[in-house]
């Protein structure tokens, strides 16, 4: 009976009227949330194994060569004044050098009857800068085994497209390749030893042949020149590879770096700023519904002020009526919230094809959580009012 009363002044355009508006809004907040998590995660999926909507990158820095490196005019490598340098930068997370083989190296292989002999060069960095998950990755000078070898993914790439094909050679996946044991010969100093070893990984982030830090250091103690080179390349960690003060930094400190990885830097910084203008643009609109249902509310209690006064006398408490508007306000935003679900999921399957990679789950929890908390915050900020303003009439 309460309710028949109640039901009688509430006007449907208006509550139609707020249900489109939080629906425009929150199909955009909904729909920007799950477009961002969708590519940024597809991003990371192809990023170094990272993880994280917009992943940490790294960076492998270097001095260009020109003629005067050749001369001997200019060197390119980094004093410790540079390292510190680039370490105080608010964008650095961390860095470190490459530590280059100061001797001589080649690497036989013995595959199905056909041997194989070539020159290589190892480097190595510090184990934190590694993107190869291997619980091998030690050496041990005073009971030495096998050594653990990285390689670049390009490498195994043209091999497999380019040298094997053309030399009629079998083509090697990542773990035929890693099965097979190799033997690498450090010379140098005087000095000639054999050791075993075996690729322990394929790196995406290393644009070299990296060899764990305690066999470089001590085979350069023991087949090296002795002296003290300073490195050449480092590799930095950045939290956001998309800073415009990276590339400026680069540029003025004569520094050079792959330039996809700035690109793709800029690429997540810039979807960024996409979603974050979008969400704000839908957040803008679910406010401005808000307070079109708070009008409407209002509107509508003043309209029944004379049935709630009667209501107050026959002994009925605040709580009591209004949670037949708590019921309104509920039906109407969880209906919402369904339907800008609906518009989302309608609206994703635009872009999905689009993708390289399947993103998983993640991007569909995103979206559904950040609309349902969306929806949650409006109802309850709507009961809030809906409360205080029936406690004011009583």
């Amino acid at each position: 009976m309460i309710r028949k009363l109640l039901r009688k002044n509430i006007s449907i355009a208006q509550i139609a009227g707020y249900a489109l508006a939080n629906l425009l809004g929150l199909a955009i907040v909904m729909t920007a949330v799950r477009f961002y998590a969708d590519v940024s995660e597809t991003m990371a999926a192809g990023a170094d194994g990272d993880s994280g909507l917009i992943p940490a990158d790294y960076l492998v820095v270097s001095k260009p060569v020109s003629l005067l490196n050749t001369i001997g005019a200019r060197s390119s490598d980094f004093s410790d004044e540079e390292i510190a340098d680039l370490r105080r930068q608010p964008w650095c997370t961390s860095a470190g050098a490459f530590e280059a083989a100061d001797f001589n190296v080649s690497a036989s292989i013995d595959f199905q009857g056909r041997g194989m002999h070539t020159f290589l060069f190892l480097e190595a960095i510090p184990d934190e800068f590694i993107d190869v998950d291997s619980r091998n990755w030690t050496f041990n000078p005073e009971a030495p085994g096998e050594v653990p070898i990285i390689i670049p993914k390009d490498y195994l790439a043209l091999y497999n497209f380019g040298f094997a094909a053309g030399r009629g050679l079998p083509q090697l996946s990542e773990s035929t390749i890693s099965s097979v044991p190799l033997t690498l010969t450090a010379s140098g100093a005087g000095r000639s030893d054999s050791f075993k070893a075996r690729i322990v990984g394929f790196s995406s982030r290393l644009n070299t042949i990296a060899a764990p830090s305690d066999f470089i250091t001590w085979a350069n103690a023991r087949y090296g020149s002795g002296a003290s080179a300073r490195p050449s390349r480092l590799i930095v960690k950045v939290d956001n590879p998309g800073d415009p003060a990276i590339a400026s930094y680069l540029r003025r400190a004569g520094y050079e770096t792959a330039s996809d990885k700035l690109d793709r830097g800029r690429a997540g910084y810039l979807l960024t700023v996409f979603a974050v203008a979008v969400c704000s643009v839908g957040a803008v609109i679910c406010l401005l519904s808000f307070f079109i249902l708070m009008l409407a509310v209002t509107l509508l209690l003043q309209k029944s002020s004379a049935t709630l006064r009667w209501l107050m006398l026959l002994g009925y408490s605040p709580g009591r009526v209004a949670r037949i508007y708590y019921r309104l306000v509920g039906a109407v935003n969880g209906g919402v919230f369904v339907i800008a679900a609906l518009c989302m999921a309608c609206a994703s399957s635009l872009w999905a094809d689009a993708l390289p990679e399947k993103a998983g789950v993640w991007p569909l929890l995103a979206s559904l959580g950040s609309g349902l908390a969306l929806t949650a915050i409006i109802t309850l900020v709507n009961f809030y009012m809906i409360r205080r303003y029936l406690r004011r009439l009583f």
